[in-house]
């Protein structure tokens, strides 16, 4: 019949705009390089207490590639600083031995993205898309499990996430040693799998938990918090608060690191509170006076969250100073 199109001709031209789709997509889905670059900016709102504004930044990331993980993993981390500033002991840096088992209205959020951030990785992981990176972020999802598990005090499910966490970050640093950032989850795995109870250390006996090495937790984590990409600041957070528990008590290098925190991150007055915490613990109590009376001011008229709970927390540290006084 005249005018009509053969088949195979017909065929090759759907076969030929489909690819030209497929290349169009590929071409405008933004690369993982991008997108790390843009996360850097909402993790440094994290650090500076920016909650809800890192939150946007780490909400545009899933709607720029919805298949990749990164945005909801980050997502799910600044709703775990939520949740640390609205139960956490804003005043005692060793926040691992001050389990809190008050549930609050952004645990159910938090562990959607932590599911969602492990699966898609798993995803990508599966179809040998940039495999490293993803056991990476694979791994870092975990973590966040198996921190809220500890925060709990769940003792069996923070030693099963903390056992998938390491597994993660072992094959991500194993296929590519230039991921710095493995050596948070590690460093804080090794770290506290070597300097945990007793009771802890039977029950990882049972589900078959590797051991750590406390030294080199700590090399690890000196290593993220001075080369990391995306952990670099809370390896140092956690870096900072290792080295001042009681089992350590280098309470000078665990105060510069604080130091150095509240000097990067200005708006953020919980590294004000550690720097005074610090001060306390030392004998100095003129710098965690007057530490503890710079976050009360601060935060003053500041209404969001994050100052909320460290004004609260500081008008309480200074109450149990000077039980007679009205702390204003």
């Amino acid at each position: 019949m005249q005018g009509s199109c053969p088949l195979p001709r017909f065929t090759s031209i759907v076969l030929a705009l489909s690819a030209a789709i497929a290349l169009t997509a590929r071409a405008q889905a933004p690369t993982d390089s991008s997108l790390r670059a843009r996360a850097r900016s909402g993790i440094n709102l994290v650090m500076d207490g920016k909650l809800d504004e890192s939150i946007a930044v780490f909400q545009e990331i899933q709607k720029s590639d919805p298949q990749s993980p990164l945005g909801d993993l980050l997502e799910a981390n600044a709703l775990w600083w939520k949740i640390y500033f609205t139960t956490g002991n804003l005043t005692d840096p060793d926040v691992f031995i001050a389990a809190n088992k008050s549930a609050t209205p952004h645990d159910a959020a938090f562990e959607k993205l932590v599911s969602l951030a492990i699966s898609k990785s798993e995803a990508r992981i599966k179809a040998g898309q940039d495999v490293a990176r993803n056991q990476l972020y694979a791994g870092m999802a975990w973590g966040l499990r198996a921190r809220m598990a500890a925060y709990r005090d769940k003792r069996l499910a923070t030693a099963k996430a903390g056992k998938k966490m390491r597994a993660s970050l072992l094959e991500a640093a194993r296929l590519d040693a230039s991921l710095v950032d493995t050596y948070a989850g590690l460093g804080n795995y090794n770290y506290y799998v070597d300097t945990l109870s007793a009771i802890v250390k039977l029950l990882g006996f049972f589900i078959g938990l590797p051991g750590g090495n406390r030294a080199e937790g700590l090399k690890q984590l000196e290593l993220c918090a001075a080369n990391g990409e995306l952990a670099r600041a809370e390896a140092k957070f956690y870096l900072a608060k290792n080295l001042s528990r009681a089992n350590e008590r280098q309470f000078e290098r665990s105060l510069q690191l604080f130091s150095e925190l509240s000097r990067e991150y200005p708006s953020n007055a919980l590294w004000t509170m550690m720097v005074a915490s610090l001060h306390c613990r030392m004998g100095h109590p003129e710098p965690c006076e007057s530490g503890y009376r710079a976050v009360l001011k601060k935060t003053t008229h500041r209404m969001n969250g994050t100052d909320v709970s460290l004004h609260r927390a500081a008008r309480e540290a200074l109450q149990r100073r000077h039980p007679g006084e009205r702390i204003e």
